[in-house]
């Protein structure tokens, strides 16, 4: 082989492995490395039992309207509590808050385990327990997200929410897939304590996190967090580029990323597969989710366009999904739809993020929090009442419709401030 020929193989060589480097630069922290483990085994246990709960309510009511139910009563209380919980962020350490909430969802979850263990579950048990996981949530997710840059600093947040989206989307490739068999070895109630012990995983990485490695900005979290919702929605409405995160979110967000909700449905009614073909779907929008948060690992800054361009494609591949009958195909399309689903939110994260003062980061951040999880109750409800009346197909394809509202929204809005 020619000398030159070599050297360029060595070079390429050398360069894959920098880059590797680079796109996990974060894990280099101790503290960011603790929590992006515990968040990996926790997070494929919250899978497992999604994957089991909406079996079991299925399985007890047949209804695609109660599965809606069951999803919004569990955002209802993102919805309205979820901006409170961003003031608590911003006021409270937020590594406490996360073991006061990660213990009391480890019970919930222990909960709901007893009660189908014992025989005696029933459809408004499952209700209630999902307002309750929703009230938790509510404080849960603003302070999970703005805990990011104290754990890494804002230099390599970018790196560290493309990272947190692959622990999310890889345990969506396992944890559905091993719900799904659980829900057919272990059945339902040993997938719900699956779920509860997984908690351990994060509560143990929150007590070795060293809080004096932190990067907390200086000042009394108190006088940090003073002021109220106020200050920090104004500075959202007067930044062009926060506001058109927020524009994407509140259509995407409410009606795109329902589809999740759908995708039981979706398995049992369109393409007419048991809990395994659910779960082997749910892993292959979990597949595509990962190349994307692999690929975003890679890449520094983020800028609007690609936000833009994550949310056209999510609404595209969104309206073919709709339109399939075949289980093959659906899943080839789940794939993709993935990586833009990935692509879209990574994005917004960082941005969201990146644009954040100290002060207001964590009530920034419940923004997302409402928009994205929150308006959940909404979407649910209206893409459940349409495939109830009108079948999933029909119910997806307005859904996708919906998100090219606000693909439409967001780019003229953007394209004006861009000109000013």
């Amino acid at each position: 082989m020619p000398a030159g020929s070599t050297e360029m193989q060595a070079d390429r060589v050398e360069r894959f492995v920098s880059g590797l480097g680079t796109a996990f630069e974060a894990l280099r922290v101790r503290n960011y490395r603790l929590f992006w483990a515990g968040q990996f085994i926790s997070q494929m246990g919250t899978w497992v039992q999604r994957v089991a709960q909406a079996w079991l309510v299925l399985t007890l009511t047949n209804s695609p309207l109660a599965l809606g139910t069951v999803t919004a009563l569990q955002f209802l209380p993102i919805l309205c509590f979820s901006l409170f919980g961003g003031m608590l962020a911003d006021r409270l350490p937020k590594r406490r808050l996360l073991l006061v909430t990660q213990s009391l969802a480890a019970l919930q979850a222990l909960t709901l385990a007893g009660l189908t263990a014992l025989g005696v579950i029933q459809l408004w048990h499952i209700y209630a327990l999902a307002f309750l996981l929703g009230l938790i949530n509510a404080l849960d997710n603003p302070a999970r997200q703005s805990f990011v840059p104290e754990l890494v600093g804002r230099a390599q947040v970018a790196n560290a929410v493309a990272l947190n989206s692959m622990v999310f989307n890889a345990s969506r490739i396992l944890g559905p897939s091993i719900g799904g068999l659980g829900v057919a070895t272990v059945g339902f109630a040993g997938c719900f304590l699956a779920n509860a012990v997984s908690f351990l995983a994060t509560i143990g990485a929150l007590w070795l996190i060293d809080p004096k490695a932190l990067f907390v900005a200086p000042g009394d979290g108190r006088r940090r967090g003073a002021g109220g919702l106020g200050p920090a929605l104004r500075y959202a409405w007067r930044t062009p580029v926060i506001l058109t995160v927020v524009i994407l979110l509140a259509f995407v967000g409410t009606f795109g990323y329902n589809f999740t909700v759908v995708l039981p449905l979706v398995a049992r009614y369109v393409v007419q597969v048991d809990a395994a073909g659910f779960g082997l779907m749910t892993g292959a929008m979990g597949v595509g989710s990962v190349l994307a948060a692999l690929w975003l690992a890679y890449q520094r800054r983020p800028t609007l366009r690609r936000l833009l361009a994550g949310a056209a494609a999510f609404s595209a591949l969104l309206l073919l999904v709709a339109l399939s009958r075949v289980f093959l195909l659906s899943l080839g399309l789940l794939v993709v739809l993935g990586f833009a689903s990935v692509f879209f939110t990574a994005n917004a994260q960082t941005i969201l993020q990146l644009s954040s003062p100290d002060e207001f980061r964590g009530r920034i951040m419940s923004l997302y929090t409402l928009l994205f999880l929150g308006t959940t109750p909404i979407g649910s409800s209206f893409v459940g009442a349409v495939a109830e009346r009108w079948g999933v197909q029909t119910a997806l394809a307005v859904a996708a419709g919906l998100c090219w509202v606000g693909v439409t929204a967001g780019f003229a809005y953007a394209r004006r401030h861009a000109a000013a």
